[in-house]
């Protein structure tokens, strides 16, 4: 099983330097990598100018080598600090351009739909039977709906990163709440001819200590995606067992995948994959960071496992107290 940061991925990746400024949108001679690959040509050759000049006026070998070594080290570790610090910089700036990019499109769709739906019902020369009205109010309520989910996931955001979030635990059955969630999303899931399997082991009908509505908010979020980014005649398997003294939960889809250079962001703020936006329009880029800072709160682990076009399997585990 891979963490959806992983490490691994993420070093083969930082050698496509090209890549990683195409990413941040920046020309290659701002671009981090290429700046630290820049700087460690300079530290190359300033250890080598140390070890000549020392050479050059006799002093001991090994008192030299200690110093170009020593030195090296300094500079390279300063160069990787100041490079990791641009890198967060670029980072934060293509996430602040993405969500402004996401939230303009995601609020002024509705907001459009909504005025033209009343324009179109306050107009006075317009002819509207009863039946139009009726579909004119239900998509207005519907696109209402949309802009306060979008209010109410910023919201949410705003009260965990300020440390406001309350958690409220108790005793609760985390397969009660699946099975509730999978009956909820039934139609969805038959309307787009997709079947959902759930299993549980024995050992993991069980109750844990845990805020219900915040692991709820979590699951629903993972069998919502896994649905949406599924095509029909597809599958989406959850199961609920324990590993290792924890409870695990794994949510399999046979859907599009997330591209390997884009594995890294998908906890991300305002995130969403290319993919994810040609096969899904709508969406904040906020479910994923809400349910990785949600996991991590209640004390578990969150990751996942994706090739593109053969589907995604989410992980998260949670402390079972005895």
């Amino acid at each position: 099983m891979s963490f959806g940061d992983n490490p691994n991925t993420r070093n083969i990746n930082s050698f496509n330097i090209i890549a990683h400024c195409r990413q941040y949108g920046l020309p290659i001679w701002q671009c981090p990598q290429f700046l630290f690959v820049i700087m460690g040509f300079i530290i190359i050759a300033t250890a080598l100018s140390l070890y000549l000049i020392g050479m050059h006026y006799f002093i001991d070998p090994e008192i030299v080598l200690f110093i170009v070594l020593s030195v090296t080290g300094i500079l390279f570790v300063v160069a990787y600090v100041i490079t990791t610090g641009f890198e967060r910089l670029a980072e934060i700036s293509k996430m602040k351009s993405d969500f402004i990019d996401i939230v303009s499109h995601q609020m002024r769709s509705p907001l459009t739909s909504i005025k033209w739906g009343f324009e179109f019902l306050s107009s006075k020369n317009a002819k509207i039977s009863r039946q139009k009205k009726e579909e004119y109010f239900e998509n207005i309520k519907e696109n209402i709906a949309r802009m306060i989910e979008l209010v109410d996931d910023l919201l949410i955001v705003s009260k965990i990163e300020q440390g406001k979030f309350p958690i409220s635990s108790r005793m609760i059955s985390p397969k009660k709440i699946i099975e509730k969630l999978i009956s909820r999303f039934k139609v969805f899931a038959d309307a787009a001819d997709i079947k959902v399997f759930f299993s549980c082991s024995k050992d993991a009908e069980i109750e844990i200590f845990t805020d219900p509505s915040l692991l709820k908010l979590v699951i629903e979020n993972l069998i919502d995606n896994a649905l949406h980014y599924t095509n029909g005649g597809g599958k989406v398997e959850i199961s609920l067992q324990v590993k290792n003294k924890k409870l695990l939960f794994k949510i399999k889809d046979s859907g599009i995948g997330i591209p390997a250079s884009e594995k890294r962001y998908i906890f991300q703020k305002f995130f969403r994959a290319k993919n994810a936006l040609r096969k899904v329009t709508r969406g904040n880029g906020l479910g994923l960071y809400l349910c990785k800072t949600i996991i991590e709160k209640l004390g578990g682990k969150i990751w996942f496992e994706s090739e593109e076009n053969k589907g995604t399997t989410f992980y998260f585990t949670l402390p079972i107290k005895q």
